[in-house]
């Protein structure tokens, strides 16, 4: 029998009953990489030999009677986590060689769970893209198009997972990072709460591995099935047990519903700043006819729903002005300059883009002011609904674009360009306020390439969105193997 393609679930029953060995699973699916990965490069870092030392010590504590969670089962995990005697350099050729000298809180807690490490996934350079591509490892191909990306950063996790590398794979998320791939690849991912997963080590390449509180990134699990994307969320939730001093146990509160016909939906195909292509839209409205038929409460509008464009403008604003906090003085002064000279009438998502490059700290503070109205204002929504259906992306996989300057590149609506990092207004919508999402498959392009929409739950709700997509799972389908 073949157990590439089969889930995390069903690997750990055969595992418990005696079908199959750690052994078999690990030597199944290094030769299914080094057979299929020269063409798809999702696999950046392998590391076989301590994977098939693993999987041996799994089979080992099984026959002694040990039983955790993902005992025996191969996984994958993002570059950007360190691991012990393996490179960290998120694609940055000034880092190639940073060796971490121990594993990143969530490697250690799938290790501590008895899953089997086969490698590490590419990302692009520093994490800072849709795509995955970068100077050491090169470009991770979507295995669905090959001229097309798996989406990033998270973009090898995800095509590992389209092509049977591993089981599961965890990943991250600021910008989409883990639901995007999961979108353009086919298959399942779970952006956290902010705050609910514990991030230490899943840190730029020679910076301490300390406890931090990340404004917008979180940690989060990929799998082929909702179901899957919940064990493994149980293994990583919880606080860092360094700021707590407490073991990482973290009661989450249980779905709202076990039954599809008692959740009440707010779906949304529209966005005020960026249209939404027609496969994209298509794959909403599939959604949405299976939660009518399934008996859900389906509405397409409602007046709690926070402004989409403020949204937007406050996702853009906090994310960018995160990110080059770090710039140097040289281009800091510049971009004064630069931005000095713009129309106060212009409000498009670019300018905002480049007015919160140079963001004081009072500009920061009356953006996150405003943010906690939005929060506030979810918080208000989740009264009347259960969850929100709506894009990850506006489009399907695209085509590779390595354009040096991102900000010269542009994503092609229906025949419409717009600008390249518009399209992540729909991933901020989860993200600014910190709220879980869950990415699922909703069928298919009509040129055959995957779609995926995003479940937004209440905020420490996780169980909710994760429940629904388990649920959704049964009417729309759900992972398929790339043909």
């Amino acid at each position: 029998m073949e157990w590439s393609f089969q889930t995390a679930e069903e690997l750990v029953a055969a595992l418990r009953a005696g079908a199959v060995t750690s052994v078999e699973l690990t030597d199944e699916a290094i030769a299914r990489i080094e057979r299929d990965d020269k063409v798809i490069n999702a696999i950046c870092v392998p590391d076989f030999d301590r994977a098939r030392a693993a999987a041996h010590h799994a089979d080992q504590a099984r026959a002694r009677g040990e039983d955790r969670p993902l005992l025996g089962i191969p996984v994958t995990v993002k570059e950007s986590y360190n691991i012990a005697g393996l490179p960290t350099n998120w694609g940055m050729p000034p880092h190639r060689n940073y060796m971490p000298a121990e594993d990143a809180v969530q490697v250690s807690r799938l290790k501590a769970a008895g899953a089997v490490v086969l490698g590490k996934t590419n990302v692009p350079l520093g994490l800072q893209d849709i795509q995955s591509f970068n100077e050491i490892y090169g470009t991770t191909v979507n295995p669905w198009d090959h001229g097309r990306t798996p989406g990033g950063s998270s973009g090898g996790s995800a095509a590992a997972l389209a092509c049977g590398f591993g089981a599961l794979s965890i990943g991250s998320d600021i910008a989409g990072s883990l639901r995007t791939p999961a979108h353009f690849c086919g298959v399942y991912a779970h952006k956290p709460t902010v705050g609910l997963a514990a991030n230490r080590g899943m840190v730029a390449p020679s910076e301490p591995a300390l406890p931090v509180d990340l404004d917008l990134a979180v940690v989060g699990p990929m799998a082929r099935t909702a179901r899957d994307l919940m064990l493994l969320l149980d293994v990583m939730a919880g606080p860092d047990p360094l700021t707590l001093g407490v073991a990482h146990r973290l009661a989450l509160p249980p779905a709202r519903h076990e039954r599809l016909s008692d959740f009440r939906v707010l779906v949304l195909d529209e966005h005020p700043l960026i249209p939404t292509g027609a496969a994209v839209r298509a794959g909403v409205n599939r959604v949405a006819d299976a939660l009518v038929d399934g008996g859900a409460r389906v509405e397409r509008h409602s007046p709690l729903l926070p402004d989409l464009t403020e949204a937007a403008t406050l996702y853009m604003q906090l994310l960018i002005s995160g990110s080059v906090a770090r710039f140097p003085t040289e281009s800091h002064e510049q971009l004064r300059t630069r931005v000095a000279g713009l129309s106060a009438d212009d409000q498009s998502l670019s300018t905002t883009r480049l007015r919160a490059m140079v963001f004081s700290h009072r500009d920061w503070m009356d953006a996150n002011n405003r943010r906690e109205l939005h929060r506030h204002a979810w918080r208000q929504l989740f009264t009347e609904f259960d969850a929100v259906v709506c894009p990850i992306t506006p489009t399907p996989a695209f085509p590779h674009d390595h354009t040096p300057n991102p900000l010269d590149r542009r994503i092609d609506i229906d025949g419409v360009e717009y600008p390249y990092f518009d399209q992540l207004v729909w991933a901020g919508l989860a993200t600014m306020p910190g709220l879980p999402a869950t990415a699922v498959p909703a069928g298919r392009s009509p040129e055959g390439l995957p779609v995926g929409v995003q479940l937004i739950g209440p905020a420490f709700e996780d169980r909710t969105p994760l429940r629904l997509a388990e649920l959704l799972e049964q009417k729309v389908g759900g992972f398929q193997t790339p043909k």
